[in-house]
């Protein structure tokens, strides 16, 4: 069955940092964009981050520029979101996807339609 699982959410006060994981089964990401969005309530789903096959040029929302940061490890078939400087307007249910059909390369930012397998999130709640 394939599978996205993400970890690593919770209750953290504003300034902190929190590493979200996102992990496969089923099939290998080595082959994949992978992509984080987060959904706020009452907000529609926003494009977070998302890195390439390769891992290159990762892409970043406007909003989380410089304090968020993508990576991926292939042998552990998992990609992080490292999220520091967190603030309360982060909070939200954040999801990984992966597009397989993109030959590695990452959809536009938020462009939900082209990726193909979803986790079921992880909520981040930034509050002191």
């Amino acid at each position: 069955q394939l599978q996205l699982v993400e970890s690593g959410g919770g209750l953290v006060q504003p300034g902190g940092s929190l590493r979200l994981s996102c992990a496969a089964s089923g099939f290998a990401l080595d082959y994949s964009a992978i992509g984080w969005f987060r959904q706020a309530p009452g907000k529609e789903r926003e494009g977070v981050s998302c890195i390439s096959r390769g891992g290159g040029m990762p892409k970043y929302a406007d909003a989380v520029k410089g304090r968020f940061t993508i990576s991926r490890d292939n042998d552990k078939n998992t990609v992080y979101l490292q999220m520091n400087s967190l603030k309360p307007e982060d909070t939200a249910v954040y999801l990984c996807a992966a597009a397989l059909a993109v030959h590695g390369r990452c959809p536009p930012l938020g462009a939900g339609a082209l990726y193909d397998y979803w986790g079921q999130g992880t909520q981040v709640t930034v509050s002191s």
